[in-house]
């Protein structure tokens, strides 16, 4: 009908006003509202009553129907001066109602301990055009109580400490103008909460201390403007938390130490302005919180000391914007990071979390993951499908790496071997390169067997000499040297092939036809096993000083040695100047 800048002008005529519901009202306001960009102004007749009256029905207990009415007062601290009563004493109203009104008053719209019950309260459809409204201490018991599609053009609403009991309330479509929006210390009730569609507008938003209690609360698609938001220590039921598609503008916003009782918290698809974030210290009992495709501002966004042991976390698809991202010392079921850009700086030094979901993320900062304060209990943390272009600090013995992957359930020895990769080309950036060494033994062990399994599924009749084949994988690249990592493993190895072929001579010599035979005469008689390991060592190390020759099947044995000799030493050259150079 008309807008925030339309102007308007009122006439009270001693005229009796009937509305569409019947009731008379003794005077009739004309109301002629200029609407910008309108030839025409608007003219809209409503009915009109003096405060003394309202006062009367307030007396004799009757119930206060202003629908289609003018109101230019409403004032229950006069009512009590004039009644002279205490100014604190609750007033009993049996019903008000004040649909399609216009509240047009100078001075505050003063509900304050209003006790009302066991009717409807209702300012639907209603203009508040002028005056604050103040609930200050007020209470409802059994009352159905609907703000829904009120426009406050002053954007001051007071409804603090206010007490609500085995009652709806419903502030669906209603805008508030610039100003205070004041909810704290208020007990809602067990009822249903309703705050969808609902425009906040510039101007602080306090609902401190608030308790929600039990039943749903739904803060669906509510806009808030300029200003600060603030949930501080405010308690929720056994419910459903709904705040999908809500729009915060840029003031902080503040979730500190809220209890979100059990239930199902939603953020999906929310927009947050670039005023900082903080559900520090806040608490979910049983549940889920979900942030999934949620857009976060340009301010640093705080989980930090968050208690969801039992609840799970996910931020799916989430936009961090250029804000830093912290959930240090928090304890989560589950918290899942899945598909989000991580730009900037984001701490996951949790004390306790079973499963930790960073797959697909795009991490161009630092993921700290390292704790240094306090001993972690974290189970499992899922990399597979990272880009990595920033890094990851993490510890491989302190943030026991291997359990960490190895613990994922359902996942092929493809994905894990990706996994390690990923993390051992950070070791290998972050100067780690112990770790590095042991993420690429794990990358290269998940590898051959992935290509075993792939190969087999592809074309069984391969297993016939792809299982030999990773096999010889398995002892020479990993039992020998652990993939080029270990210097000592592969001397070891060389020291383990030297004695098998020393002793393989002798055995062959005892219970074959094959021989090793003197072509040159030895000052002192050489036994069985001392020749046996005296030709082994000068042809394992490819010496060849002649003295000796093989004869029968231990020529092949000696050809054998050789190459094997050969092999062991260069990977041997290969692991000692791996490790050297770094």
């Amino acid at each position: 009908m008309f807008s925030d800048h339309s102007t308007h002008r009122v006439e009270i005529k001693n005229l009796k006003f009937v509305t569409d519901e019947g009731i008379r009202f003794p005077k009739t306001a004309i109301l002629t509202i200029v609407v910008p960009g309108h030839s025409n102004p608007v003219v809209e007749l409503l009915g009109h009553i003096d405060f003394d009256e309202v006062s009367r029905h307030i007396d004799e207990g009757l119930p206060i129907n202003l629908n289609h009415c003018y109101i230019n007062k409403f004032s229950l601290s006069d009512y009590r001066k004039t009644r002279k009563l205490d100014p604190k004493q609750p007033v009993p109203i049996h019903g008000f109602t004040a649909k399609n009104a216009f509240f047009d008053s100078v001075a505050p719209l003063d509900f304050t301990y209003a006790a009302f019950d066991g009717k409807d309260f209702s300012l639907e459809h209603s203009w508040v055009f002028k005056g604050r409204m103040n609930f200050n201490y007020s209470s409802f018991s059994k009352t159905k109580i609907d703000l829904s599609n009120v426009h406050f053009k002053d954007g001051n609403f007071d409804f603090a400490n206010v007490k609500v009991d085995e009652s709806d309330i419903s502030f669906k479509n209603t805008i508030f103008g610039t100003g205070k929006k004041d909810f704290q210390y208020t007990d809602f009730g067990t009822g249903k909460k309703i705050f969808t569609n609902l425009e906040f507008n510039n101007g602080d938003v306090s609902f401190v201390n608030t308790v929600f209690n039990d039943g749903d609360v739904s803060f669906k698609v509510a806009r808030w403007g300029a200003g600060k938001v603030d949930f501080h220590f405010a308690k929720f039921g056994t419910g459903d938390k709904t705040f999908e598609q809500a729009e915060f503008g840029n003031g902080a916003i503040n979730f500190r130490t809220v209890e979100f009782g059990r239930g199902k918290a939603n953020f999906n698809r929310s927009v947050f302005g670039n005023g900082d974030v903080s559900f520090e210290g806040s608490e979910l009992l049983e549940g889920k919180l979900s942030f999934k495709k949620t857009v976060f501002g340009k301010g640093a966004f705080s989980f930090e000391q968050a208690e969801f042991r039992n609840a799970d976390v996910t931020f799916e698809r989430s936009d961090f914007s250029s804000g830093t991202l912290s959930f240090y010392n928090s304890k989560f079921k589950t918290l899942s990071l899945n598909s989000c850009h991580l730009d900037h700086y984001t701490d996951i030094r949790l004390s306790f979390c079973k499963y930790i979901d960073l797959s697909n993320t795009i991490v161009r900062d630092i993921i700290d993951l390292k704790p240094y304060e306090f001993v972690e209990e974290i189970e499992t943390i899922n990399f597979a499908g990272m880009r990595l272009i920033g890094r990851i600090y993490i510890d491989w013995e302190q943030n026991k790496v291997m359990r960490l992957i190895e613990s994922q359930a359902d996942v092929n020895h493809r994905l894990r071997s990706e996994q390690y990769r990923t993390l051992k080309e950070n070791f290998r950036v972050t100067g780690q390169y112990t770790d590095e060494d042991l993420a690429y033994v794990e990358f290269k062990r998940h590898e051959a067997k992935a290509d075993l399994k792939d190969s087999i599924a592809a074309r069984p009749v391969s297993a016939l000499w792809m299982y030999p084949f990773y096999g010889f994988k398995l002892l020479i690249f990993d039992k020998a040297g652990l993939y080029a990592t270990n210097p000592l493993r592969v001397m070891l190895a060389m020291l383990v092939a030297y004695v098998f072929f020393s002793i393989t001579y002798v055995f062959a010599e005892l219970f074959t036809t094959a021989s090793i035979l003197e072509t040159v005469v030895h000052n002192e008689t050489a036994t069985l096993v001392g020749k046996a390991f005296y030709f082994s060592f000068v042809t394992y190390l490819t010496i060849g000083y002649g003295d000796f020759v093989p004869m029968g099947f231990t020529r092949m044995l000696a050809g054998l040695e050789a190459f094997t000799g050969l092999f062991l030493m260069s990977y041997f050259t290969v692991a000692f100047v791996r490790k050297i150079l770094r």
